[in-house]
């Protein structure tokens, strides 16, 4: 708006110095024809401009330049040429209101040696003069940017450069009037660091401080030119994504958490919907922050504002038992036989096809599917498996992944009683995985939960140890049977000494408290003889076999077996 009524005005300006033209000569048309030139951009960037990248506006203020210089050159009076001039003064608003200083300072002395050089080219406007005109127009700039820095002030986070809570309103409700005029899409998403207040404590508020910074600068590297990033108070941020959808601005945060390894972030993204205010919007990005870090934290959910097409069709599928069940297998490396398995759900959508896992368990948990889903999978991980942990004989561990929703469901713990009762699945062969965020965000609930399934004889076991929130203190506090030591500290063991030198040491610690470790994501044989070698007894990975279902788990158990004969035979 501010271009166009600039526009608007210096096309009011040209069209009073044209009626005040010479009748003869090309003055008065070329006047003229400069004058409807800048009310038609008036117009259509009134219209249009909120659909406009930047780069647009650096080319409509370079053309304000070009127009300027053409009534300089085209005025017939010398009078009409420095009033032509002046109009300068609208370049440098425009650019320091518009571009930072480096670009506004370019905008601003190519239109002060454009007019410059047009005066002077005409002959009849002495030099002085001319650089009485810059030197207005130099000063309309310079006090322009005084003023857009005071501005910005008011509107920025002082410690992060970013825009604080009051400008990322005033952003929220021109976006939500600009997609509700144009249709375009919009979404928000809250960021949340974990565990901000651990750092303060343990390493003083300096340390926080460089903390939000470094985030702060490497989210805003990474975000579109036209996201709005801002730090809503304490260590939360706050994002909108104008024209993505609310599964694009998904995947965007997960792709900014995972930005900074050593600081953990949970997310809740949401989409404008058709009449949505500014508070409702926010208040389910807040609710899709609260089901992440429900979750486990460290994940980032989605809030679609309305049970979606997606969930209505898992309902279905969990109704006609579609979706299925299938196993990995867990290793004893001392005879490379399988001593358990790991039971997964996975999911073929009759129209898109497979869905991922990590997909469609988010929409369970976020429309109170997550319970329906998990006793599907128990029911049916026990009920297939039963015929082989007969055939085997002795212990068969049968693993399965609980979500935070369900550790906080007062009736969880008597349901899965039940259900290995009814199928008459040993209890101590039943291993319950969590993370260990998982148990740190529903800390009383889901420990208290975990406490009585143990009790019942289940087992538990911390799933993804050694990244993220590990803690070995926490083995100490935690009901534990077993750690899982996840993919990505064991990717690196075949060509890392001090990688290996850890896994020993965790072995050997994990023997001292009774704890059984197990090494996921093994995909070499170099993996596989380092574990051995560093005291590791149990693995799963797709060296040994990837999730797949129950009839080809049963190939797979007959070639680790025929394997392990084979080596035994051959002195291995």
């Amino acid at each position: 708006m501010t271009l166009a009524v600039f526009y608007a005005c210096g096309g009011l300006t040209v069209l009073l110095v044209a009626m005040g033209a010479d009748a003869d000569g090309i003055a008065r048309p070329a006047l003229l024809a400069v004058a409807l030139t800048a009310f038609a951009v008036a117009g259509t960037t009134a219209r249009w401009g909120p659909r406009w990248p930047q780069a647009v506006f650096h080319a409509l203020v370079a053309a304000g330049t070009g127009l300027m210089t053409t009534t300089v050159l085209v005025s017939s009076d010398p009078v009409t040429a420095v009033v032509c001039a002046s109009l300068t003064g609208f370049v440098a608003m425009d650019a320091f209101c518009f571009f930072r200083l480096g670009p506004a300072a370019l905008h601003l002395s190519g239109a002060v040696a454009a007019a410059t050089a047009a005066l002077q080219w005409r002959g009849d406007v002495p030099l002085v003069t001319a650089l009485a005109v810059c030197t207005v127009t130099v000063t309309i700039g310079v006090v322009t940017q005084g003023l857009v820095d005071l501005a910005a002030r008011a509107v920025r986070d002082p410690l992060t450069g970013l825009t604080n809570r009051r400008g990322f309103d005033d952003a929220l409700h021109r976006m939500i009037a600009t997609s509700g005029r144009t249709g375009s899409k919009l979404s928000a998403a809250l960021l949340d660091l974990d565990r901000f207040k651990e750092i303060n404590d343990l390493e003083g508020h300096a340390a926080g401080d460089a903390v939000l910074r470094r985030v702060a600068d490497a989210w805003q590297r990474a975000l579109p030119r036209d996201a709005v990033l801002a730090r809503h108070g304490g260590d939360e941020f706050a994002l909108l994504l104008p024209g993505t959808a609310g599964s694009d601005a998904l995947h965007l945060v997960r792709r900014l958490s995972d930005l900074h390894g050593d600081v953990g972030v949970s997310c809740g993204v949401t989409e404008l919907q058709p009449a949505d205010s500014a508070a409702q919007l926010m208040r389910r990005a807040d609710h899709a922050l609260y089901l992440a870090k429900a979750g486990g934290r460290g994940r980032a959910e989605l809030d679609s504002g309305h049970t979606s097409e997606l969930a209505h069709d898992l309902a279905a599928a969990l109704a006609e038992g579609a979706v299925e069940v299938h196993f990995q297998p867990v290793v004893d490396l001392s005879t490379t036989t399988v001593t358990g398995v790991e039971a997964l759900a996975r999911w073929t959508h009759p129209r898109l096809g497979p869905v991922p896992p990590d997909q469609f368990v988010a929409v369970a948990e976020q429309n109170g599917l997550i319970g329906a889903l998990g006793e599907h999978v128990l029911r049916t991980a026990c009920s297939a498996l039963t015929p082989l942990r007969l055939a085997v004989g002795g212990s068969f561990g049968l693993g399965v992944n609980v979500s935070g929703r369900e550790l906080c469901d007062p009736g969880y713990p008597e349901r899965v009683r039940a259900i290995v009762a009814e199928l008459g699945w040993p209890a101590s062969d039943l291993v319950l995985e969590v993370t260990e965020s998982l148990l740190e965000a529903h800390s009383s609930t889901a420990v208290r939960a975990l406490h009585t399934l143990r009790a019942a004889g289940l087992r538990v076991a911390i799933d993804d140890f050694g990244t993220g929130y590990s803690s070995l203190s926490r083995l100490d506090t935690l009901p534990v049977d077993i750690v899982k030591l996840d993919h990505s500290f064991i990717a690196p063991i075949a060509t890392s000494p001090r990688r290996a030198q850890m896994l020993r040491s965790i072995a050997g610690m994990a023997d001292a408290l009774g704890l059984s470790l197990v090494a996921e994501g093994v995909e070499g044989e170099d993996q596989d003889a380092v574990l051995r070698l560093e005291g590791c007894r149990y693995a799963q990975g797709y060296l040994y076999g990837r999730p797949v279902p129950l009839a080809t788990l049963l190939d797979d158990v007959a070639r680790l077996r025929t394997d392990a004969l084979a080596g035994s035979a051959s002195g291995g």
